[in-house]
């Protein structure tokens, strides 16, 4: 072969090999790029690609209030809780607050809704002595809101909110139960009736268990529509479901949609998993639109991630979805973005208050007395022995692939690490006392028992989570960086496997009997 011919046929093979890595990048979802690098499902183009929240955002609950739309969803150990999400276009969301701070356990599938005039949350919240339902209210979406005020509910979850013929307040439960509610909407004034008893799937699906749960009541031409979830949250990628019935009485009967399930994974080779608890939303043009949760394939890591699939009503006065499985780009919804999508993570800790990415895990009556602020840092008193009684600050990813460095000054006598923390269980991370070293694998601390008091010292630490492959990096200087022998593979730090519901999360910790000052929180997502 001449010369010539060889070059030729190495550029061809050359271009062949390069292109099929590119063929597999084609066909993957191909987001846009926001804040930090962060994922955003605003194609700019008039289309979107779910999800339209990533990160862990389960249970989503939306409310149309005119032109804006607004949303929370569950927080569970997370405080301050019940973040509040604003939008005008149901794709692009900011954050504007958080509706709870007191700690009444770990909070789930709330219900956002408005009555005359006033902006009320239903949830349920479970402790390790009990659990209850509760609701906060508010006169501005922004807040203040009040405090939560317990429904006196042991024995149901997931409340949705609704207002029957009669103009009266009701309460749907979990199981098919409902409860009437005071005119001021802050307590039961009758038993807890039952009203539905579902819808049962074929005995052959493979779902995680019935759990006939998270009731959302919308009132469309005469009609009560009820969607709720049932085949469980978590499990195989096929469980989660969501259902239908609808009733021109509040108190039933309630018949059940032909078209059941509305939504349901099919096969784990979609790209959203165990898809369900749905709420309906109407947008400005009269489109209608389900929001709801999902995890993506392969990344349970990530906790259930909020998804828009479009929905048609059909000439029998029914309604169903066609998104399919959300895996490519639909159109927007009408209405206007309101801006940046998402917020950033990053934080050089200047101000005078914790930023609204962090929330503690699971903490005490008075964990902000461990915190204060000195212009230049976060300082953060030392509180346990390591993550798992030191409620760790931590914020919520979206992306597959990321990084975070901090920049911290330790006291003598405290310890000051970085983690992925998915609970006090079931975490990875280093940590130091100025001196030495403490990394946290699986929940555990090596050296076991952790680290005795040291001197303290400046350290910049930086985590790497690259599709589950963690590494760690050690700096003295912020510009000279050390890679520590040990790496991890933490894909199998979610619920199927700890519990809980939860997701993995980076995050700063300060334990022992000093304080961490940190002084700078980087955060970005990679490719």
């Amino acid at each position: 072969m001449r010369l010539s011919q060889a070059l030729a046929a190495l550029a061809l093979a050359l271009a062949l090999a390069l292109a099929l890595p590119a063929a597999a990048a084609a066909g993957a979802p191909q987001w846009k790029r926001g804040i930090e690098h962060q994922r955003q499902a605003d194609l700019g183009d008039g289309t979107f690609l779910n999800p339209v929240l990533a990160g862990d955002r389960p249970d989503p609950s939306v409310l149309r209030d005119g032109e804006d739309y607004y949303l929370t969803l569950s927080s569970f150990d997370a405080y301050p809780g019940l973040p509040i999400w604003h939008s005008r276009d149901l794709v692009n969301w900011q954050p504007i607050g958080h509706a709870i701070a007191t700690n009444v356990g770990a909070i789930w599938a709330p219900d956002l809704v408005k009555h005359q005039g006033r902006y009320y949350i239903y949830f349920p919240a479970r402790t390790a002595h009990g659990r209850s339902n509760y609701v906060v209210w508010a006169d501005d979406i922004r807040g203040p809101w009040s405090e939560p005020i317990d429904l006196k509910l042991p024995d149901h979850i997931d409340p949705g909110h609704a207002v029957g013929e009669d103009g009266k307040r009701y309460l749907f439960l979990s199981a098919g139960d409902y409860v009437p509610l005071s005119d001021d909407g802050l307590r039961t004034v009758g038993p807890v009736r039952h009203a539905y008893d579902g819808w049962r799937y074929p005995e052959s699906w493979d779902v995680e268990s019935y759990s006939q749960e998270g009731p959302k009541i919308t009132r469309r031409n005469g009609w009560y529509y009820m969607i709720t979830a049932v085949g469980g949250t978590a499990g195989p990628p096929t469980g989660h479901m969501v259902i239908a019935a609808r009733s021109r009485s509040i108190h039933g009967p309630w018949e059940n949609s032909p078209y059941n399930p509305i939504v349901r994974t099919r096969s784990a080779d979609e790209y959203w998993w165990s898809r369900g608890h749905a709420t309906l939303v109407e947008d400005v043009a009269g489109q209608w639109w389900m929001i709801y949760h999902g995890y993506e394939k392969g990344f349970w890591t990530l906790g259930r991630q909020a998804l828009l699939d479009p929905v048609e009503w059909t000439d029998d006065g029914w309604f169903v979805a066609r998104g399919g499985d959300l895996g490519k780009p639909l159109r927007k919804p009408a209405g206007e973005s309101i801006g940046r999508h998402g917020m950033a993570l990053s934080d050089a800790f200047d101000g005078d208050r914790l930023g609204p990415q962090w929330a503690f895990f699971d903490p005490a009556p008075d964990e902000m007395r461990r915190v204060s602020f000195d212009g230049q840092a976060l300082v953060l008193r030392g509180k346990g022995r390591a993550p798992r009684d030191s409620s760790p600050l931590t914020a919520i990813p979206g992306d597959r692939a990321y990084q975070a460095e901090v920049e911290m000054e330790i006291a003598p006598g405290a310890v000051g690490g970085v983690v992925l923390f998915y609970s006090d269980r079931l975490y990875v991370g280093l940590g130091s006392n100025g001196e030495s070293f403490v990394m946290h694998r699986y929940g555990e601390e090596r050296p076991a028992g952790g680290l005795a008091p040291g001197k303290g010292g400046k350290l910049w630490l930086r985590v790497t989570n690259d599709r589950h492959v963690v590494t760690f990096h050690t700096s003295r200087d912020g510009r000279t960086w050390k890679k520590y022998d040990v790496q991890m593979e933490v894909s199998g730090y979610h619920h199927n496997v700890a519990g809980k519901f939860l997701s993995l999360r980076p995050g700063i910790y300060a334990a022992g009997d000093g304080a961490v000052r940190f002084l700078d929180f980087r955060y970005r997502a990679l490719p």
